[in-house]
């Protein structure tokens, strides 16, 4: 679906070019992030701005469609990170350049969107070294 480009800039503003699930910035990307629907559009999300999070390439296409995902912990079904309703801080914290889940929600996203893989890791530490990692508000 596409985007209409007024809210596109909507949406990359209120993220501070960053995406809003992981917290990379798009300063050094090659791959333009994507406008994501939080609700996605097959579960009746509608393209409006409070259904639209900026995500990086990889946190899109890993989340896909989904809205809930197994907490790696208990197995249970638990919803995904919901970059509108839920603070950051109180689902994630860093450990250097790997991000931890410290809730179930925040452990589900984490796994699903396999969001402390090898290069995911290795983009964070060098971001750390640019000065663009931890994300502010993202401590």
């Amino acid at each position: 679906m596409s985007i209409p480009s007024f809210l596109r800039m909507q949406v990359v503003e209120r993220a501070a070019n960053r995406c809003e699930y992981c917290g990379l910035s798009q300063e050094g990307q090659e791959a333009v992030f994507h406008v994501d629907h939080i609700q996605p559009v097959s579960l009746e999300g509608p393209t409006e701005l409070e259904n639209l999070a900026l995500a990086c390439v990889s946190c899109s296409l890993r989340k896909s469609a989904r809205v809930t995902a197994a907490d790696p912990d208990t197995g249970g079904m638990v919803p995904l990170f919901h970059p509108r309703r839920d603070l950051w801080n109180l689902h994630f914290r860093w450990n250097a350049a790997e991000l931890i889940g410290i809730t179930p929600s925040g452990r589900a996203t984490v796994s699903a969107m396999a969001m402390n893989r090898p290069i995911a890791v290795s983009i964070r530490h060098e971001e750390s070294l640019r000065g663009r990692h931890p994300p502010p508000g993202h401590l």
